[in-house]
């Protein structure tokens, strides 16, 4: 179903239930994993997209089609991870406090992600980025999506995305190049 077809029975109060389940089915596993790899919690990401939905149902009605219904959700999925691990970040905000380090052992207690040891080590370079940093190299490695799309979600021209995931790029690679160092 096109994104028109289903934005026209969303406008119908007799099929608008029907095709915002469809809206569900098309893109939940997708928005589940992008938040799944910004917030690294199963529980917490499950939540995130449900928040997402809630927010997609609520402003469907607004929502002009200016842009795909994917990019849509992805602009507000990525708002929600971004919300929340900026008020994890505070809540925990305490000297000795590094959310990198709990989520990364989040990553090693996680039965979820793929125990191979060089995927953990990606993932745990990973965060060791900026949120944002991580948010845009996850899109485009991740996800494989071009940076027009991820310049829609995130409000960045695409200059900047570029120059953010090479940045993020050098950071990984100088993450592993130390943790090999360490014999890590």
């Amino acid at each position: 179903m096109s994104d028109k077809e289903l934005l026209e029975k969303f406008s119908n109060p007799t099929s608008r239930n029907d095709a915002f389940n469809v809206l569900i089915k098309t893109y939940q596993q997708r928005v589940y994993w992008h938040i799944r790899k910004m917030v690294i919690d199963h529980d917490d990401a499950n939540d995130l997209t449900q928040e997402t939905f809630i927010k997609a149902w609520k402003g469907l009605d607004s929502f002009k089609g200016d842009s795909q219904l994917f990019t849509w959700l992805y602009r507000i999925a990525t708002n929600e991870c971004l919300s929340f691990l900026g008020r994890k970040k505070r809540r925990f905000f305490l000297p000795n406090y590094d959310l990198s380090e709990d989520l990364a052992n989040k990553l090693d207690d996680s039965s979820t992600i793929s125990g191979e040891e060089i995927q953990l080590k990606l993932q745990k370079a990973l965060l060791s980025l900026p949120d944002k940093q991580r948010l845009v190299f996850n899109m485009k490695y991740f996800d494989d999506m071009k940076y027009e799309e991820i310049s829609e979600i995130t409000g960045t021209s695409v200059g900047g995305l570029k120059s953010s995931y090479h940045l993020a790029i050098k950071k990984i690679e100088e993450f592993l190049s130390n943790q090999e160092d360490f014999g890590l």
